[in-house]
């Protein structure tokens, strides 16, 4: 059976028994080349993390599971893009944090069709609508022009409300790297914004 479709708690090797070698690469190579027993090898390598890192980001265990399945189909579309130089572990780790933030943002979005008849009568206005849309414009605009990292990062802080913390334990990076990489996209985004918010788009803090 394939290792995407078989994924328990249990299953591949510790995290720290999958740095980047040239066993990976020869892997990531034979899978490029279509070699699905490859791309299996790098499933079992990398699906303990992948969990833990989904099962920070989803509510349940369940959803984690769909969400790893969902990255590692994914990465088997997108490997014949993937430079062999490169580590596999961060590239997939992006991806399971990407799948994640689309199944949280899918989640809340059904909670809020939910509750829009609801909340219809007690609106905002439609000049407020119209603000607040141009605001999430300007901003969602400006966050695509961020490094990917840092935009990444923005995503799990401002928009999922991570902690630095968590997100570097996501990452692998440290806290003070996080923090400094959050504190200079924040820097870009209030520029970005300003106009909108009627501040000088200082960058003093």
């Amino acid at each position: 059976m394939s290792a995407i479709h078989a994924l328990s708690p249990g299953f591949g090797l510790p995290a720290a028994a999958v740095a980047a070698s040239p066993d990976e690469s020869s892997l990531v190579r034979r899978a490029q080349a279509g070699d699905l027993s490859a791309f299996d090898a790098l499933v079992r390598r990398y699906i303990e993390r992948a969990l833990r890192i989904a099962r920070r980001l989803v509510p349940t265990h369940e959803d984690a599971e769909d969400v790893v399945q969902d990255a590692f189909l994914s990465a088997m579309r997108a490997i014949g893009s993937f430079d062999v130089t490169r580590p596999f572990g961060p590239w997939i780790t992006r991806i399971v944090v990407n799948q994640g933030i689309t199944h949280r943002r899918s989640r809340a979005r059904r909670q809020d069709d939910a509750l829009t008849v609801d909340l219809a009568a007690s609106g905002p206005s439609p000049a407020q609508v119209t603000e607040r849309n141009e605001i999430a414009d300007r901003f969602r605009t400006a966050l695509e022009q961020l490094p990917e990292q840092q935009r990444l990062m923005v995503q799990l802080f401002e928009v999922e409300g991570l902690s630095s913390p968590e997100i570097a334990k996501l990452t692998g990076l440290s806290d003070g790297t996080v923090r400094w990489h959050i504190h200079a996209a924040r820097k870009v985004l209030r520029r970005a914004l300003a106009p909108l918010m009627g501040e000088g788009g200082s960058d003093d803090d």
